[in-house]
């Protein structure tokens, strides 16, 4: 690696970490938002995100630079390749985050003082997947990695089961609907979180392995685990 291309690289690694930071901030702060039922904090999220726009932009014309100006091969190029797609994760998590924030004017609307519904558990592990997705970039570690690949089935599980305990509120409680939609919506997008968590995960173990793994399931996933450990 040249050092030009070295100082570039290391500019790049910095400013997906800092993203990564302000992302992982805004989520937990729009989690808080929905649990404390809070519009300041809401509108905290909110504004925050048209700096993670420009984060995202300016990341974007880095890995664009990069790939004109250097050429990067073998593990430089799958880094840069991996980073544009982290940075559009990121951005898209963010997006995320202003939804579940906006959802707080509505909650705060219907004038009730319970949620009905305890995203605990699922706002909990979802904020994990995350860090972990996070710490597995900062540190390129794969266990961290695959840890995420594995806790999305929990995600996904806890937004199937809230999805039913809404099902039968709305046809218990009609009148609420509307109310009950927006409880939903908050569910959908922290699934949504997870999701991207997990392809940033995969993209972690590309930067180190080189491997593809995103459509690997069952027994594919399995025997790609067992062949790394």
């Amino acid at each position: 690696m040249s050092v030009l291309l070295n100082k570039e690289i290391s500019r790049l690694k910095k400013s997906i970490l800092h993203l990564s930071t302000v992302v992982e901030e805004n989520v937990r702060t729009a989690v808080e938002s929905i649990s404390k039922k809070d519009i300041e904090l809401a509108k905290s999220v909110i504004l925050k995100d048209n700096d993670i726009d420009r984060m995202e932009i300016d990341i974007e014309e880095e890995c664009l630079k990069i790939l004109a100006l250097h050429q990067p091969v073998a593990a430089d190029l799958r880094y840069v390749i991996a980073c544009m797609k982290m940075n559009n994760d990121l951005e898209r998590i963010g997006d995320l985050a202003v939804n579940i924030a906006k959802r707080v004017k509505h909650l705060t609307e219907d004038g009730r003082d319970m949620l009905l519904v305890d995203f605990t558990p699922m706002m909990d592990r979802t904020r994990h997947m995350l860090k972990q997705a996070l710490d597995s970039l900062i540190n390129m570690d794969m266990d961290k990695a695959l840890q995420v690949l594995n806790d999305d089935d929990e995600i996904d599980l806890y937004n199937k089961n809230i999805h039913s305990e809404l099902k039968a509120m709305i046809k218990n409680n009609p009148a609420h609907v509307e109310y009950y939609l927006n409880l939903l919506s908050v569910s959908r997008h922290l699934e949504r979180i997870g999701d991207y968590a997990t392809n940033i995960a995969e993209d972690v173990i590309y930067m180190v392995k080189g491997d593809i793994i995103r459509h690997k399931t069952g027994t594919d996933f399995k025997e790609f685990k067992e062949k790394k450990v």
